[in-house]
């Protein structure tokens, strides 16, 4: 008598990953084909199948458009992976690494090379620089690591006013012309990327993924509780100390080719849990999702028939603006507040 093995699949999740799928790949199309410079559909699609790209395809695939969207999507990821990481570490919907300071440390390391070291030390560099300065000032200022998540965002809230304050000083100082340079930058911008940036994003999801992957199912254990999760061998404190040191590496290659881009990882993760309503981390839809809404900002910046051309970032901050919006709007009306 033979019998059938079943394997559970949560339907809403499979329906929320094909549709974001969907979304992110019209999204990528209308990135080619819209715009002054917009490729036809058809010239699109025989320049990716055939190879056959040559002249006004060239330029648009290799030099202007195409680095810049495959940076998109791969900052996207990092940003929606750490951010689903770190509100898992955390249990806190307004969880990412935008409020334990990274962002601001970066926008304060790029600040900072920009005012006294402007040609000697790469930008991109001194971001880096300042969000791992600003990691290392939380995890001392904890007192006990990355383990304690109160106190993480605690501490970060306050790095992040540090941040803040040395990026408003230096657009400040610094001359006019140079101002709107590092305002864009500290702003997250995806202008002129190259395919050596595209490079760098990538290789480090490849790096992280696996093992966000497998730091992911010892979180799942831990949403039922410590006691139950230790007694399972999840060991719950290390996994959380390891999910917030991968979402911190996600976001610095992030900061690194992109800027520090804002509220992708706050809104990414949770728009992934309300699409399913699953408990759990949600790490391959918060990836996707944090994709799409990167994509669709970027397109936004290059297409919206603006005066000056804003970088992405703006966008961000302003989809991160409604989100919080939404966010104090339900729990009014749920009474919490």
């Amino acid at each position: 008598m033979s019998r059938i093995v079943r394997i559970p699949i949560a339907r809403a999740a499979v329906v929320t990953f094909a549709a974001l799928l969907a979304c992110l790949l019209a999204a990528s199309v209308a990135t080619f084909t819209l715009g002054r410079l917009g490729l036809s559909v058809e010239d699109l699609y025989t320049a990716l199948t055939q190879g056959a790209a040559d002249g006004k395809q060239a330029f648009v695939l290799e030099r202007l458009r195409g680095p810049r969207l495959v940076v998109a999507l791969g900052v996207g990821v990092a940003l929606g992976l750490a951010g689903a990481l770190f509100q898992t570490v955390t249990r806190n919907p307004l969880g990412s690494p935008d409020v334990i300071g990274l962002s601001a440390g970066a926008g304060a390391g790029a600040a900072f090379v920009a005012l006294l070291l402007p040609g000697v030390v790469p930008t991109p560099l001194g971001a880096l620089a300042g969000a791992a300065l600003a990691m290392l000032v939380v995890y001392l200022a904890t007192g006990s690591g990355f383990r304690h998540p109160g106190r993480l965002i605690v501490a970060g809230i306050g790095v992040h006013a540090i941040g803040v304050a040395i990026i408003q000083y230096v657009v400040y100082a610094v001359e006019r012309d140079k101002a709107t340079v590092l305002t864009a930058y500290v702003n997250g911008s995806l202008n002129t990327r190259s395919w050596e940036q595209a490079l760098t994003i990538w290789v480090v999801l490849a790096a992280v993924v696996p093992f966000a992957m497998l730091v992911s199912q010892r979180l799942n254990v831990s949403e039922f509780g410590d006691e139950l999760a230790a007694g399972l061998g999840a060991e719950p404190k290390s996994a959380r100390t390891a999910a917030v040191v991968l979402a911190i590496v996600l976001s610095a290659g992030a900061v690194t080719v992109a800027g520090p881009i804002s509220f992708i990882s706050l809104t990414a993760p949770q728009i992934a849990r309300r699409l399913t309503r699953l408990p759990g981390p949600h790490l391959t839809l918060s990836a996707l999702t944090g994709a799409l809404l990167l994509v669709l900002a970027d397109l936004a910046a290059q297409q919206l028939p603006l005066p000056t051309a804003l970088p992405v970032g703006i966008y961000t901050l302003a989809l991160g603006g409604l989100y919080l919006g939404y966010l104090l709007i339900r729990e009014w009306r749920k009474g919490t507040l």
